[in-house]
This record gives C-alpha cells, structure tokens and sequence, in this order.
C-alpha cells in the first residue's frame, strides 16, 4: 500500500524497530528521498488519541508493515464554470 496525503496509518514496529511503541500517524506527503527497496520517507503528523496532531514528523518505514486507519477523501472533482464576458467600453483619458 503506497500512502497518500491526507492518510491515518497505525504505524507499529511491523513498520521499523524505532516505533516500539505505535502511533497514528497522518500523511503530508510521501517524500522522494532515495530509499532502499520496500521502504520510503513520510512527512507528516503524529496524532494523539483524540486525533489531533501534536508532532509534526518524517519518518523512514517499510511500506508492507503500514496499516491503514482511515482512507484520505476522494478528491472532489474540478468544475469549470462558464465564464461572463467583460463589457469594455472606451476610457476617456485627460
């Protein structure tokens, strides 16, 4: 599972030895850093119990030890609205 912005992941020690003791965690971003093979860099919140964000952190885990809590929202789809045309008229000048 790649993570997306706006993700909450349970991130255990599954994820790497560091997280000893699990948090949640809400994803900024995936960062592009170059990593070893199954592992990436995420930027984001750690969030307490009641789901706010207390630290901001960029942690280094393995992909296939990350579960998911809650899925970020579907992105709204764009809509294009009609544009009004501009009324010009001359400008006197002077």
């Amino acid at each position: 599972m790649l993570p997306r912005t706006g993700d909450v992941l349970h991130v255990t020690r599954a994820a790497s030895v560091q997280f000893l003791r699990p948090i949640k965690f809400r994803v900024i971003r995936v960062l592009d850093w170059p990593t070893y093979d199954g592992w990436l860099w995420l930027d984001g919140y750690e969030l307490n119990a009641a789901g706010d964000a207390v630290t901001r952190r960029s942690i280094f885990v393995q992909r296939e030890g990350l579960q998911q809590l809650q899925a970020a929202p579907e992105p709204r789809p764009h809509t294009v609205r009609a544009r009004r045309p501009v009324a010009r008229t001359p400008v006197r000048v002077g």
